[in-house]
């Protein structure tokens, strides 16, 4: 194990709380074993260990999130989102590898949405001439999580949004019965809607939305 994840992983194990640890599992369907920290917790524990140990190199970072996505604990994975928030501004083009490794590696709602939307969704803007290649490969390789990720890129971009790319991301994902599809799907459009909700009800009315997407989409409109 890298000496860098090692440090952060003993010190969270000095935070185990076997109750928590079970609910947490429950609540994310038994797919991750738990130390037991929430959020909070966690953040703490990884704040303390940068305070301690400092930031990476960038040349380890490929090493730390990958050793980070080989231990069993939700928590050393979640904690690889924290690291990769602090230095996802040092992104090269090769790091598209590693955001691909994570998000089809243990892959669950509660990292690859983070992933989209922190990580993602920051290397396309910044090497925004991939953009659409990388979009089509995504697409095209029939890996929920990645085609997920490919409609949630654009959460955070606001007045940004290429609202033509999203539509165009849409009509090719959403002829599916893939509830985690479906689900980012209205996601997308709802956050869109702040923007724009004029736009949102043209795309549900001229696409074959499923019903999940639609409503999920017009939530918070009151031009239903």
């Amino acid at each position: 194990m890298n000496n860098y994840v090692e440090a952060l992983y003993v010190e969270a194990l000095k935070h185990r709380n076997s109750e928590e640890a079970v609910r947490l599992s429950k609540y994310m369907r038994n797919q991750f074993e738990y130390i037991g920290l929430r959020a909070p917790q966690m953040q703490e524990v990884f704040k303390q260990h940068v305070k301690t140990h400092g930031l990476l190199a960038k040349e380890d970072l490929h090493e730390v999130i990958t050793s980070l996505w080989e231990l069993e604990e939700r928590e050393m994975q979640i904690s690889g989102l924290y690291l990769l928030d602090l230095m996802k501004k040092q992104f090269t083009e090769d790091d598209l590898q590693l955001l691909e490794h994570i998000i089809t590696t243990k892959p669950w709602w509660d990292t690859v949405d983070h992933i989209a939307k922190k990580h993602f969704g920051y290397y396309l803007e910044k090497f925004s001439q991939h953009r659409q290649p990388i979009i089509d490969r995504w697409i095209a390789s029939d890996n929920i999580w990645l085609i997920r990720s490919c409609i949630l890129f654009q959460l955070g971009y606001k007045e940004k949004t290429d609202v033509a790319m999203l539509e165009d991301i849409i009509s090719r994902t959403c002829h599916t019965n893939e509830f985690f599809i479906n689900k980012a799907i209205g996601w997308a459009l709802r956050e869109y809607a702040k923007q724009n909700p004029e736009k949102v009800i043209e795309i549900t009315n001229s696409l074959p939305l499923s019903n999940l997407s639609r409503r999920e989409a017009l939530k918070h409109n009151g031009k239903k």
